[in-house]
């Protein structure tokens, strides 16, 4: 096997291409032998595998620095840097993760795990080694969902004006490669990227510019025609006018092109955007077919493509579905993703009612600013985001949504601990930030029924929502739920020896704590929060022990904790607090079980910390 011989990018420069292409198909099979096994992101890196060969074999990492955008195509990439030998541990504690990480290896250069952000970095990474006087490459790899992101325009903006060194690769996966068209524009780019043609470019351009009074015309003149006939067979040459010199597209799959039109680009001066067109899922007939549905996937069948997973209801599916129920009766309701349909669970509202459903892109600013101008104009917009990428749109929130009380619903898919994808897209922090926000309300369900009632409930609320809800399925489901009540929490449990508050997916484990606490005689007081804001201080403080527990799965700074926290102090109550939360940093990869355990969040460390806390004299409250 080539892949046996090849552990670091240095030894990809001796091999000849045909072994290359051997490699390629070599880590193809690891990666669907790996992701088959731990799950993962699997269309995406079968997309870029002779794009990342390439880029390895003509450029010098990690002197020359490589930034990729979102990351989770970065799988080859470990294979070539160091890490082939630990690809079994991708995504489990203690393992690799699923992103560039700089303190796992030299060779990643930028953590990343979000869209859009790689030309940015690129940018500030070129312009600090000139102010270094450093010579390296700097690269940004982005992909054609990523563009849409608006951080990416602003700073294909700045690279354009700036006449800085620097390349960006764009990974075009979406598009595919047209005789017509991809013919004429690679024979255009190959022309024109030519060492021979660019000097004696450079040296016509003089000569005819000595032309006494039309010299000067004539040359804007030919570029100009120049430019209308790219506009017309190339419509990407809007890179040009922003200030890049174009290259491509180019065959994505094809070794020797693009280990061509890389060394084309080592010779050039300036910003550079080479277009490179690949295939998600390439080499795996399932994800070629339905790249979206091994985005991301969990364990399957490498032979039959087939999720090994029960496929029970989860979060996701419960929302859309009562979305559309919804919806059927209250032609207001209209819904936006931003590209992330089928992980939200509104796929069947869009085709149920396409009039009314707006995918956006990955682009979540803009997804709640046309949200709030559907609002304004007298809509009811529902938007499903994944925790982590809420924080993407803070701004939107507060000046477009809150400001004006809008009634905009968002819904934090993924809320809390989601596991594998590590730091980058735990929803750890949507209860702390909406939380300082005014005017929101901020909601949490314990189960699928509590989720139906509270989307049913902001839908007629007519005020700014955040309903959070965590990845997966239920814990437990209740059999009696109280009507929902705006600000109201519910009494699950009466007891007298401590009180336990909970939110959202927590709820389940605060009954799980009771009942084995009654089995040692100690007797717990189960509050549902269900709402953070507002908070329902009447009934909590109506029904307190001298211990009070809270359980969320969030951040232990500005959730639910800290909300009792203000009531004791303002209060002046003579209370113990035990906050039970995930610590003030940021979380790891590995599985949500083995994450619960290692942060003593699952019911045996709850119920060991309870009887801990009894046992100790506690510090009171004052002040």
């Amino acid at each position: 096997m080539i892949l046996e011989k090849v552990n670091y990018p240095e030894d990809l420069k001796s091999l000849k291409i045909e072994d290359k292409k051997i490699l390629a198909q070599e880590i193809r099979e690891k990666i669907i032998d790996t992701v088959s096994n731990t799950g993962g992101h699997l269309a995406s890196n079968l997309g870029v595998v002779e794009l990342t060969i390439a880029l390895h074999s003509v450029f010098n990492s990690p002197i020359d620095k490589m930034i990729w955008d979102v990351g989770h195509q970065t799988y080859v990439h470990k294979i070539l840097t160091g890490r082939k030998n630990r690809l079994d541990t991708l995504r489990k504690m203690g393992g690799i993760a699923g992103f560039p990480k700089t303190n796992e290896s030299i060779y990643d250069n930028f953590n990343t795990g979000h869209s859009s952000t790689s030309i940015s970095v690129a940018l500030g990474m070129a312009r600090a080694r000139d102010i270094k006087g450093e010579n390296n490459k700097i690269l940004a790899v982005i992909g054609d969902g990523a563009l849409t992101g608006g951080m990416a325009l602003e700073a294909l903006n700045d690279v354009g004006s700036s006449n800085t060194n620097m390349i960006v690769i764009l990974n075009d996966n979406e598009m595919s490669i047209s005789k017509n068209v991809g013919g004429i524009s690679m024979m255009l780019s190959k022309l024109r990227t030519k060492n021979t043609y660019v000097k004696a470019n450079i040296k016509g351009k003089k000569t005819i510019r000595k032309i006494p009074f039309v010299g000067e015309k004539i040359v804007k003149l030919v570029q100009r025609g120049k430019r209308g006939i790219k506009q017309l067979v190339i419509p990407k040459m809007y890179f040009e006018d922003i200030g890049f010199r174009y290259l491509g597209p180019v065959d994505g799959h094809n070794l020797e092109e693009l280990e061509d039109i890389f060394k084309i680009c080592k010779m050039q001066e300036g910003p550079i955007l080479v277009h490179v067109l690949t295939k998600k899922g390439k080499g795996y007939k399932p994800a070629e077919e339905t790249p979206d549905k091994y985005h991301s996937i969990s364990k399957f069948n490498k032979k039959t493509g087939e999720k090994l997973s029960t496929g029970k209801k989860d979060y996701s599916k419960v929302f859309g579905e009562k979305l559309v129920s919804l919806a059927k009766d209250n032609k207001k309701i209209v819904a936006i993703t931003a590209a992330m349909a089928e992980g939200t669970g509104l796929s069947e509202f869009a085709k149920k009612y396409p009039r009314r459903f707006f995918d956006v892109g990955i682009a979540e600013q803009h997804a709640i600013g046309l949200a709030a101008g559907l609002a304004k104009s007298g809509l009811t917009p529902v938007v499903p985001l994944y925790s982590s990428f809420i924080q993407r749109a803070y701004d939107q929130l507060v000046h477009d949504v809150a400001i004006q009380n809008l009634p905009v619903i968002i819904c934090a898919d993924r809320a809390g601990i989601v596991g594998n994808d590590g730091e980058t897209h735990q929803g750890l922090l949507d209860m702390s930030f909406t939380n300082t926000i005014p005017n929101f309300v901020i909601m949490a369900p314990k189960d699928f029924n509590e989720l139906e009632q509270m989307l049913e409930f902001a839908v007629n609320l007519k005020k700014p929502v955040l309903i959070r809800y965590p990845r997966g399925m239920e814990e437990r489901s209740f059999e009696v739920t109280d009507k929902i009540e705006f600000g109201k929490s519910e009494v699950l449990e009466k007891g007298k020896n401590v009180t336990i508050v909970a939110v959202g997916k927590m709820v389940s484990r605060a009954m799980e704590v009771s009942e084995i606490l009654k089995k040692d005689g100690i007797e717990a007081c189960v509050i549902n929060s269900r709402f953070l804001k507002p908070f329902d201080e009447k009934t909590i403080c109506e029904n307190l022990s001298k211990l009070v527990v809270t359980i969320e799965d969030g951040s232990v700074v500005g959730g639910l904790g800290s909300k009792l926290e203000e009531i004791i102090v303002k209060n002046k109550l003579d209370i113990s607090l035990k906050k039970i939360a995930y610590p003030d940093e940021f979380i790891k990869h590995g599985d949500c079980k083995q994450i619960e355990e290692k942060y003593r969040l699952d019911t045996k460390s709850i119920v060991e910390e309870i009887k801990d806390t009894m046992k100790i004299k506690s510090v009171k409250y004052s002040v």
